[in-house]
């Protein structure tokens, strides 16, 4: 955690960081259509719990859902073993 807000920090990059929330902020929620595959982890902690039924609709090609019992908007750093398996869940269709 601490070496993402040193970037942050010494490239004095973190207001543009936080410029694509605030420039997305009203449309987030509108369906995008997205045609490549998709995998959606669903932490309690996050500012919003995608509900399955808005995935589905969203992302046509939706490989992966699944709804877990603990982590939050940060969940690589808050739980680093939940993530990795949810992400080698999320994409286990796609290997050869």
């Amino acid at each position: 955690m601490l070496d993402n807000i040193t970037l942050f920090w010494l490239t004095n990059t973190g207001i543009s960081s936080a410029r694509f929330y605030w420039e997305n902020k009203f449309p987030f929620f509108d369906f995008k259509n997205v045609t490549i595959p998709v995998a959606v982890s669903v932490f309690p902690g996050e500012f919003y719990q995608t509900p399955r039924s808005w995935a589905e609709r969203a992302y046509p090609k939706l490989l992966h859902y699944n709804k877990l019992d603990k982590g939050g908007h940060f969940p690589a750093w808050e739980q680093p073993k939940l993530f990795v398996e949810e992400l080698r869940a999320g994409l286990r269709s796609l290997r050869t």
